[in-house]
């Protein structure tokens, strides 16, 4: 999307800004939010709910048990790039049971990570078929928490049956530098996916 906006410093002229939307996606508690949130400029839109006993039987928390909420519809951040583009992030939501929604959020979409916890890799075939089915460029970002085991990115390229096309890329999302490279690194694909480069 492309908008026209007045100058802030008040003269006559009309700036152009390229506004594009992105997609932070993944399954149940792989760090999603914690990306908007670390890469936000603003605070970031969070809908995160306490999981309850309702829950149990529902949503699988093997892997994290000491997680105590979910995001129940998005997370929305945005992150301003020089004065003419602004990207929106949005996080999608990880139980399969909200799965619904990820049509409506990925309309418009330039493209997508795909964030990915090696103690749960399953987690990810889900997403990376969404993505795929949709031709919705995405890359593949391992989020490597505290105390999980560390893989070569082609071993997780082969478990995943990823083409060598889609990027795979190791981060900690929890560091804004990591992040923001994580979004490098889509953005180049999109380039390239989209012979834009």
């Amino acid at each position: 999307m492309v908008f026209a906006r007045s100058d802030p410093f008040g003269s006559d002229s009309l700036q152009t800004v390229r506004v594009v939307k992105l997609l932070i996606a993944g399954g149940f508690g792989v760090g999603k939010t914690t990306m908007v949130s670390t890469l936000s400029e603003i605070t970031p839109l969070r809908t995160e709910e306490q999981l309850t006993e309702r829950s149990m039987g529902v949503d699988d928390l093997t892997g994290v048990e000491g997680k105590t909420t979910t995001t129940v519809a998005l997370d929305f951040g945005r992150l301003t790039i020089g004065s003419d583009l602004v990207m929106y992030l949005f996080g999608t939501p990880g139980q399969d049971r909200f799965w619904f929604m990820w049509d409506e959020l990925s309309s418009g979409a330039l493209g997508a990570v795909v964030l990915a916890d090696t103690r749960r890799l399953e987690a990810c075939f889900g997403p990376v078929d969404f993505f795929e089915s949709r031709g919705i460029p995405f890359i593949l970002a391992v989020n490597c928490f505290d105390g999980a085991d560390i893989y070569y990115e082609d071993e997780i390229r082969n478990a995943l049956d990823l083409p060598q096309t889609v990027p795979v890329v190791l981060c900690d999302i929890r560091v804004r530098d990591s992040a923001k490279q994580v979004l490098i690194h889509l953005l180049e694909h999109v380039l390239v996916t989209k012979n834009l480069a």
